[in-house]
């Protein structure tokens, strides 16, 4: 009996100083930060660094640097941290009227907004100084990257269709991987940028149809309002210009039949995301939007697993 009771005193011993660690301050304003920047929820994450592995991968021409591939891993990591911690300080107000997001930290008051700017500003640093080694246009191009993640929060107060500035914001990575990787950013580049455009028109649509009547309460824009009763018909029809732009990436490259079959398959995927946004119900559309990493993974495999065959 001893020897079972010491064991079980030691690990309630460990229970209780575990607990006490979690209560300390420095602690929780950690898990704080990480709720601000959204680290425990990665799909957007997801969403920013599957189009950023495209450019990578054709850039590289299926084999890119793997220094670079690690910076840019890292820096998507930073970037859309930061791009979370602004876009809560620039909705704080917005966020106190929304049932969805009235526990963020900022909107109940566990931390300071201007908290929030110094995390962003202090991540953007880190990001800017990851990609120093790289080349001088890399450099450049991480001003319009900076500017596009720090005011795209705001757009959706005057801009009708937000959507599509998130989808340049996000898609970014791929002018600066195709600089990165070759010091010039071709015509296939600007494609995949615009294939990305539509893509979180697509996605972030789905996503806009679950705030729907919040947005409509305050006053704000979004593709989901703009679109109205054709909101299903608009989401599919920008899955399939994507996936056209896709398919003229890979004629501009000479890609091979494995490339086509990710297509096929991201393809498929968008039609099952139909069959969760037809109806408009709320849980089903954010299903659809969550869902939206596989759409980007399997274009991803596509692109990588062609460039492995012979």
């Amino acid at each position: 009996m001893f020897l079972l009771a010491y064991p079980m005193a030691n690990m309630a011993k460990w229970n209780l100083r575990f607990k006490s660690i979690k209560e300390m301050p420095l602690f929780k304003h950690l898990s704080l930060y990480i709720q601000l920047t959204r680290l425990d929820r990665p799909i957007g994450i997801l969403l920013l660094l599957w189009p950023t592995l495209w450019g990578l991968w054709i850039a590289g021409n299926g084999n890119p640097a793997w220094h670079i591939v690690l910076i840019f891993v890292v820096g998507t990591v930073l970037m859309r941290s930061a791009g979370c911690a602004i876009n809560d300080y620039a909705d704080r107000h917005i966020d106190l009227h929304v049932n969805r997001t009235q526990d963020r930290p900022i909107t109940s008051g566990s931390i300071a907004p201007i908290e929030a700017l110094w995390l962003a500003a202090a991540l953007m640093l880190a990001a800017f100084l990851l990609i120093l080694p790289l080349n001088t246009l890399t450099l450049l191009l991480s001003v319009p990257a900076v500017l596009l993640a720090a005011s795209y929060p705001f757009t959706k107060r005057f801009f009708v269709i937000p959507q599509a500035y998130l989808g340049i914001a996000f898609g970014f990575g791929i002018p600066m991987a195709f600089a990165a990787q070759l010091g010039n950013v071709p015509t296939v580049a600007w494609l995949l940028l615009i294939s990305n455009v539509f893509w979180a028109i697509a996605y972030d649509t789905e996503y806009a149809m679950v705030d729907r009547e919040d947005d409509i309460h305050l006053g704000i824009h979004s593709s989901a309002l703009l679109f109205g009763k054709y909101d299903v018909v608009a989401v599919m029809a920008c899955y399939g210009i994507a996936l056209m732009l896709l398919a003229v990436v890979g004629r501009i490259v000479g890609v091979g039949w494995i490339y086509y079959a990710g297509l096929l398959l991201a393809a498929s995927i968008a039609i099952y995301h139909y069959t969760l946004i037809k109806h408009r119900v709320r849980e089903a559309c954010f299903a659809a939007f969550l869902h939206n990493n596989w759409f980007g993974a399997v274009v991803f495999a596509g692109i990588a697993f062609d460039y492995r065959m012979p």
